[in-house]
């Protein structure tokens, strides 16, 4: 699949078949994470890879409802913003840079057939401390978002609506 039809036909997955994903298909998501751009090339993010069930499910009630396909999922990765790494004349970066690897994430695992689907943590203080007390994380180490990732139940590749708005575009003046 090329980068275009990824990103075009992309979608949440929520709900997963009850298999897992090769270590392989993980590290190359992680490749795809890691080769994002970040502020000052401070790759700030640093990402904790999750396959237990158990811990899978702990995840979801740390993070709230919104995070139930954690509990289907075959995997979930935490991407986090490495405080040790941030830009230090403007550390909040840190954030904008774990959006991005987590949309390079998401673009490749609909390109390797993945199904996933993005979970907000970040800014939320509860969902914060929650995970970063669940998962014994450093202190330097602040949690940003979660992926829940599985075979999808259906067909990653059906057509979707065109999302393009042209009266949100402005060319050349406002």
């Amino acid at each position: 699949m090329d980068a275009m039809e990824a990103i075009l036909t992309r979608r949440s997955t929520r709900r997963f078949a009850n298999k897992p994903i090769p270590k392989e298909a993980l590290e190359a998501l992680l490749r795809a994470a890691m080769a994002s751009p970040t502020a000052v090339n401070a790759r700030d993010w640093a990402f904790l890879v999750i396959t237990d069930k158990e811990m899978l499910n702990k995840m979801a009630d740390v993070n709230g409802p919104a995070a139930d396909p954690l509990r289907r999922a075959a995997a979930g990765i935490l991407i986090c913003g490495d405080m040790e790494r941030a830009f230090v004349k403007a550390p909040d970066f840190w954030i904008i840079d774990g959006a991005i690897a987590a949309e390079n994430t998401l673009i490749a695992a609909q390109a390797l057939g993945l199904g996933a689907v993005w979970l907000g943590t970040w800014p939320r203080a509860d969902a914060v401390l929650g995970q970063k007390t669940l998962l014994e994380l450093p202190d330097h180490i602040i949690p940003h978002s979660i992926l829940a990732l599985g075979w999808p139940e259906g067909d990653l590749t059906a057509p979707r609506p065109d999302r393009y708005e042209e009266e949100k575009v402005h060319w050349e003046k406002w």
